[in-house]
């Protein structure tokens, strides 16, 4: 594990790597699962994990944890995603195809596939923005950003039934995953790329492809506590308030990233008190990650 006086940008190639991320460009072909398996034994690492499943075909955004930074993997179902799709329609496009989108925006209701690892039972997820990008003939460029866990396939499909033509999802890119998106990806091929040119001496392009794995925490409230704190949480006792420093607007029971003032991560837990207050918990430990 990381040390808790270790700051994330000062940490060796040693401790980056058990205890870093990955923003990672997926390539078409193989299973997400198969790209973190690639990516443990390309850096040596005991473990990796992805941020959440891209089916085969699918390509983009997969950020990667690696080491302990595993232990962080659930702050992925804590923002949204966002992907670019391809609407094959059954027919031409309609003239209102855009008002049809429209409607889709907002609460949806969705059962998992047949050959989902969930529980097929029906469920709603939030679709926050739905955009037709554009429109030739039988086919509509959508961008939608969404909870996590929506099923982009499904959309697809109960949006061509709403048009009137019936449809089905063609090529699928994600391009974001809070708090990763497009404009930092990285390939298969840059990592591997990176692992010789630091394997000669040059660490300075493999630190520009891995980060420090508090990078995949920066769209959570944080929590700055002291050492002393960090050292009891280290224990496995909770974040008391005489131990905080700091804390980021959140509502009781969200999720939180708890700091050094370094910077560097200690845990994840839940906010259940006032950070403000003389005494008592504020923090309920999740994962602990130092």
């Amino acid at each position: 594990m990381t040390d808790l006086r270790d700051p994330p940008d000062d940490r060796s190639l040693e401790a980056l790597l058990s205890f870093g991320v990955v923003n990672l460009d997926k390539p078409p072909g193989p299973s997400a699962h198969q790209v973190a398996a690639w990516v443990r034994d390309m850096t040596g690492v005991e473990r990796a994990a992805h941020a959440g499943t891209l089916d085969p075909k699918v390509t983009g955004c997969l950020p990667t944890l690696l080491g302990d930074a595993t232990r962080m993997a659930q702050v992925f179902l804590e923002g949204s995603k966002e992907y670019v799709s391809v609407l094959e329609l059954h027919g031409s496009a309609p003239s209102d195809l855009e008002a049809v989108v429209a409607e889709f925006e907002g609460e949806v209701y969705q059962k998992p596939p047949r050959k989902s690892a969930v529980s097929r039972r029906l469920r709603s997820r939030e679709v926050y923005d739905l955009d037709v990008l554009e429109v030739a003939d039988r086919q509509a460029l959508l961008r939608i950003r969404c909870e996590s866990g929506t099923y982009i396939r499904k959309l697809c499909h109960d949006v061509g039934l709403a048009a009137g033509t019936g449809a089905h999802m063609g090529h699928l890119r994600r391009t974001a995953t809070d708090p990763f998106d497009d404009s930092t990806l990285k390939s298969l091929y840059d990592l591997s790329d990176a692992l010789a040119f630091a394997e000669e001496g040059d660490e300075s392009v493999l630190r520009e492809v891995v980060a420090p794995a508090e990078r995949a925490l920066s769209h959570l409230p944080h929590v700055t506590i002291a050492y002393s704190a960090a050292e009891q949480v280290a224990e496995g006792a909770p974040v008391y308030a005489p131990g905080v420093f700091e804390t980021d607007d959140a509502d009781r029971g969200s999720l939180v990233a708890c700091v050094t003032p370094d910077d560097a991560a200690v845990c994840l837990g839940r906010l259940v008190g006032d950070p403000e207050a003389d005494s008592g918990e504020v923090v309920s430990l999740e994962r602990v990650l130092i």
